[in-house]
């Protein structure tokens, strides 16, 4: 061979830049490692969490409510929806009234894509306008449109003349 076409060390030395100013500080196997070691350690953290979601979505934890104030019977007229927010403050709610002792209360976000569901009292109807769906005020169930799932809904307990919301029922599949 001649001089330019030269190899620069041994041919058989396979390894011949394995140490050459640290180019192969991290090989394939150190990657590997450091890989599995990450997941093994986020596997590991998010353990407690798991543990909350599953006791939260079984049950177990008794979630205790406030007692929220809604509004005075004598201001909500049989057929009359009020709004409120329960049990966060971000929570929009809807209060209707339905006959002389009867009440329902509903998170107003739509099971289908989160749109504010309203009260049409001359149709008797829950609706969302954003699909055209529709729930019926007794239950929360969804009668047409796109809602698989009922609306969930609020407990509401009525003391001295007052409509209070004191908790949420729990979505049973």
């Amino acid at each position: 061979m001649d001089k330019n076409n030269k190899i620069p060390f041994q041919e058989d030395n396979y390894t011949h830049n394995i140490e050459r100013n640290g180019e192969r500080t991290l090989d394939r196997r150190g990657f590997m490692k450091t890989l599995v070691g990450a997941a093994g350690l986020f596997a590991v953290s998010s353990l407690p969490w798991g543990a909350v979601a599953a006791k939260e979505l079984m049950g177990l934890s008794d979630k205790g409510y406030p007692k929220k104030k809604i509004a005075d019977v004598s201001k909500v007229a049989i057929g009359d929806s009020v709004n409120f927010s329960f049990p966060g403050e971000h929570d929009s709610a809807l209060l209707i009234r339905l006959s002389e002792n009867k009440y329902v209360a509903y998170q107003n976000a739509c099971t289908h894509l989160r749109c504010p569901v309203f009260w049409v009292k001359e149709k008797g109807e829950m609706i969302c306008p954003c699909h055209h769906g529709k729930f019926d005020a007794q239950t929360g169930e969804p009668t047409v449109g796109p809602p698989r799932r009922p609306l969930p809904e609020i407990k509401v307990k009525v003391e001295n003349g007052t409509i209070y919301a004191v908790g949420v029922k729990r979505y049973e599949a």
